[in-house]
Formats: structure tokens, sequence, C-alpha cells
């Protein structure tokens, strides 16, 4: 894994001059055009832009989940384009925790074992080394996402609230240093949204996990520290949010 030079270091997450092109048919389609930007330990930074404007690529490519065409992604000093697929998905486990809006729960299984079949995936709990899963830890998850009551129900018998919330509780359980949200309370109502929102706005002041959240809604992304808004595949405004922009 390569690591960058010491003056990037301090950003965990670090975009420069990041382009994403796709090909339809003869047309080349430019989803993100060149975007530098860099976000701080414990920082909660919302991204919001119309549907086409280029956040969802941007959240998959910061995310390591695609590669750029151009311009590189560093994640807590280490490059993505220098790693192979199987470190890259390695990196993704041990330091990224993603919640999407569609919740992707597991139907056959209960929410905790949606819970920990995510943590043996991380291959945490694998090998000479494994580390079994904090009982204790996951007890303060499900009180600080009110889901302990819940969690011997398939996702079936769960609101959507409750699920986004197995689903957080989910990408938390690995302790990763980032968690990237796409969209989600984008299937919720307002009032469940604004408890996610708040859960999620928790999580970093309390766990001290640096969030990134993609959002079509202003209303949501006022909640972070720091917003940026995309249009046409770039940053055209930086703003202060009313949340934290730093653990407190």
């Amino acid at each position: 894994m390569a690591v960058v030079p010491s003056e990037t270091s301090k950003h965990i997450i670090l975009a420069e001059n990041l382009t994403k092109v796709y090909a339809a048919g003869r047309i080349q389609v430019a989803a993100v055009r060149g975007i530098s930007l860099a976000v701080e330990p414990g920082e909660f930074v919302a991204i919001v832009g119309p549907s086409g404007s280029g956040k969802s690529t941007l959240f998959y490519l910061l995310g390591g989940l695609t590669r750029a065409t151009e311009g590189r992604v560093v994640i807590d000093g280490i490059d993505f384009a220098s790693l192979s697929d199987a470190e890259r998905t390695r990196l993704r486990k041990h330091r990224i925790g993603f919640v999407f809006q569609k919740f992707n729960l597991l139907p056959t299984l209960s929410a905790m074992g949606n819970i920990e079949i995510a943590y043996e995936v991380s291959g945490r709990a694998s090998g000479p080394n494994g580390v079994p899963m904090d009982r204790q830890y996951l007890d303060h998850l499900s009180d600080m996402l009110a889901i302990k009551g819940r969690l011997d129900h398939r996702p079936s018998e769960l609101s959507g609230g409750e699920q986004q919330r197995v689903a957080i509780a989910r990408a938390l359980i690995t302790r990763p240093a980032i968690v990237l949200a796409d969209e989600p309370t984008g299937n919720l109502d307002t009032k469940t949204s604004d408890a996610v929102l708040q859960m999620l706005l928790r999580s970093n002041r309390e766990l001290g996990q640096t969030t990134l959240m993609i959002t079509h809604n202003p209303e949501a992304a006022a909640i972070a520290g720091r917003i940026l808004t995309m249009r046409d595949g770039q940053i055209i405004r930086e703003a202060a949010g009313t949340g934290s922009a730093a653990v407190q």
C-alpha cells in the first residue's frame, strides 16, 4: 500500500483532480469533473445536489467502489490507485462503513444476524489474531440506535426506520474510521428521517467516526458541519452546516 507524502497524511479523505468518465456508445459522459476535496478526521460533511449532479458517482469513487478515470483518492494516507482489487476490498472492510438508501438487510437473518455477518465478512474474527465481536460495544450501539429490543426480529418485522438503524449498526460494528452514507433517508418519512439523521450525527460525535453523507435534501444536509453543493459533476459551493464539524 502506497502512502502519500506527509503533508497530506492529516486528511483522512483526500481527493485530487478526481474525474470519472463513462462511455455511452460513442459519447463520453463526465459524471465527475476535476474535483479536489479534503476531509479531516472527525468531520461530518454532507454533499448535496440534484439528481444527475454526480454526487453518487463521487460517493462510489471516495469509497473505492469504482476507479477514477483521472486523479486519485487517498484514504487515511493510502492511495486507492496503488492497490490491487483484493487490497481495495480489504481497506474498505477495515476502514469504511457504508450506509445506503436501500437497507440491503438479508431477509432470512434477524437484525442481530445481519450485524454479526457484517463483522464476520470484515475478517476481523478470523485467523490466529482474530478478535471476537465486542458484545459490550454492540450493546452500546443498540442503545444508541434504539434497536436493542428488536435484534431478534427479521427485516420483514421491522419498520423502515428500524431497518435503516440496523443498517447503521451493521456499518458501525467494525468501528470504521469513516462512515459513508448515500441517501440514508431517501426511503423514509420525515419523522423517521429526522431520527436517522440524529443517529448519524450522534455516532459521529460519540464514536469519533468521520462521516460523509450524500443527499439531495438540503434540510438533511444542514445537520453536517460542512456542506458541499454539486452541480454538473463539480463542487460549486461550500457552506457551514448547523452540526459540529469535529467531534467535541
